[in-house]
């Protein structure tokens, strides 16, 4: 009978010495994929010996055509799938060991920012993003202090009232990033941040990543949009049929360039008359 996932036995080798780093170091990796292979019933390869390893406060693109794996790299480090063979390391610690009760736990530190949003349409603004500390624990001071910053960050200091409906499509992936952000997680996900929103609006959220960027978060970017990810400059692995088959270093950029530099020099390249704006942006 066909299994989600085929779990490659574990051998008692001089792997098992180097399996977990230690988390303190900052020289340890934030993700650290060894030969991770995923499986799907039927056969179906999803990534295949995958090897990648991603540095604290990086800023990385995953490219490549539908149907590549970029969907089951995700899920892989979120762990809602498990490789058959390899390893996945997050911040020095193989995931796979984690027991059932701790995968919560690992999720809290990975913010994740979805294609579709997932925002709670009946909901405000400031409860979308207060939700995702409630589910932690987290004290109602720090949520009092934690979302409007979060919110003055992302540019929507004036919506904090407002509905998911209420707001334009640029406005609601804002609000996703914002609730993905709000507990400061080492690192986001982003899935097609800027799928289905013009070029003007996708600069806006580019210039918002890469702030978030800024403040030491580690960013992963999965998109189709190619002339973003050539503009950006940034390290690119792109994937196809599972496999990585480039991975590319980050082009020449300012390292000190301020996000609205960032942002000018986008639109710049991208042909968009400057001051050419939709009137969400962000705190600088």
């Amino acid at each position: 009978m066909a299994r989600t996932r085929i779990r490659a036995r574990r051998k008692p080798d001089a792997r098992e010495a180097t399996a977990h780093r230690d988390p303190r170091d900052p020289r340890t990796p934030i993700l650290d994929l060894r030969a991770a292979t995923v499986i799907y019933p039927g056969g179906h390869i999803g990534l295949e010996r995958a090897s990648l390893e991603v540095e604290r406060g990086e800023f990385m693109f995953l490219v490549g055509p539908t149907g590549c794996g970029k969907s089951t790299f995700i899920k892989l480090l979120i762990r809602e799938l498990e490789p058959a063979e390899g390893q996945v390391l997050i911040a020095g610690r193989d995931i796979a060991t984690l027991p059932a009760d701790r995968i919560p736990y690992l999720r809290r530190r990975i913010g994740t920012v979805f294609q579709d949003f997932k925002l709670l349409p009946n909901r405000t603004v400031y409860d979308n993003v207060a939700y995702a500390l409630q589910v932690i624990g987290a004290s109602r001071p720090d949520i009092r202090a934690m979302v409007p910053e979060t919110l003055r960050l992302v540019g929507l200091s004036t919506k904090i009232h407002n509905y998911p409906d209420e707001l334009s499509g640029g406005e609601q992936q804002r609000v996703s990033i914002a609730r993905a952000f709000v507990n400061h997680p080492p690192l986001l996900l982003a899935d097609e941040p800027t799928g289905n929103i013009d070029p003007v609006t996708s600069i806006g959220i580019m210039q918002l990543l890469y702030r978030i960027n800024r403040t030491g978060t580690t960013v992963l970017v999965v998109t189709h949009d190619r002339e973003m990810v050539d503009k950006m400059r940034r390290r690119v692995v792109r994937l196809d049929e599972g496999r990585i088959v480039r991975d590319e270093a980050a082009g020449l950029y300012a390292h000190d360039e301020s996000t609205t530099e960032f942002a000018v020099r986008m639109r710049s390249e991208m042909g968009i008359a400057e001051g050419h704006t939709n009137g969400e942006g962000g705190a600088e």
